[in-house]
């Protein structure tokens, strides 16, 4: 029998467009018109994503001003982290927020790979870094409340304070790396 079937020789069906006749397209004739992705709200270059920027941007100066408010955050190493990691992350946030600014602003997509990488990148770190900072102020804010028992002499309603704020620039700086890093992926 000298059948050809689908599976062994498998034929291109054109879609059915239910008598609409597609126009353009790439280099194949097949496909339809090539769609650019919209750009998903909280990527860079959107409201949602200039929120997230300038939210992350507040809660680490929060952070940041009410650590350094405390007289003694110098003689814990973990604090000081939390302040320099807190510092980075303000600042990150805030160049990425006028870079959003600007991108909303002249109505331009941010969707260059080179661009998005260096945002991946330095999202994924500085997230890195605030969490790893956080939790280790938290370690240090736990012991000296819980097992010292010391929170008479020391400030702990402001450690704890800056470390919840640090810990909520982290949840911000979150959903804004993955959609970059979803951005980069989906290339």
């Amino acid at each position: 029998m000298n059948v050809s079937h689908p599976s062994v020789h498998p034929i291109e069906i054109r879609p059915d467009t239910g008598g609409v006749v597609v126009v353009g397209g790439g280099g194949d004739e097949n496909a339809g018109p090539r769609v650019r992705m919209r750009d998903i709200q909280g990527m860079p270059g959107t409201l949602l994503g200039l929120s997230l920027r300038l939210c992350q941007f507040a809660f680490a100066v929060v952070s940041v001003c009410i650590m350094a408010s405390t007289s003694d955050f110098i003689s814990v190493t973990a604090f000081c982290y939390l302040v320099a990691a807190a510092g980075l992350q303000s600042l990150w946030s805030l160049s990425l927020a006028i870079v959003d600014i600007y991108s909303i602003l002249v109505k331009r997509c941010l969707r260059n790979y080179r661009i998005v990488s260096l945002f991946t990148i330095g999202d994924g770190l500085t997230s890195t870094l605030i969490f790893a900072a956080a939790s280790a102020s938290a370690g240090i804010t736990v012991l000296i409340s819980n097992d010292l028992g010391l929170c008479a002499q020391n400030h702990c309603a402001r450690f704890e304070l800056a470390t919840a704020m640090a810990y909520l620039s982290w949840f911000l700086v979150t959903p804004s790396f993955m959609l970059n890093f979803w951005s980069l992926a989906s290339r």
